[in-house]
């Protein structure tokens, strides 16, 4: 069953309950990711390193990965 059969059934259970509709899949993925990265930038900052963000970091190290050929 994929999630969205899932939500529906839920959506159909709480019309019939009249309880309140469960939140659509994927609602919330943006701040669980955001959440994610604050987390690890703290800990970053907690260990002494630098708290930017990982992409930076993989691109400094793809644009200068090979110094001057």
């Amino acid at each position: 069953m994929t999630a969205i059969e899932q939500y529906l059934i839920d959506t159909y259970r709480a019309s019939q309950l009249g309880e309140p509709m469960p939140p659509p899949p994927g609602r919330g993925d943006v701040a669980l990711l955001r959440s994610a990265r604050t987390y690890f930038q703290f800990q970053a900052v907690l260990e002494g390193r630098e708290a930017r963000h990982p992409w930076w970091a993989a691109v400094r190290r793809l644009t200068h990965a090979h110094g001057a050929r």
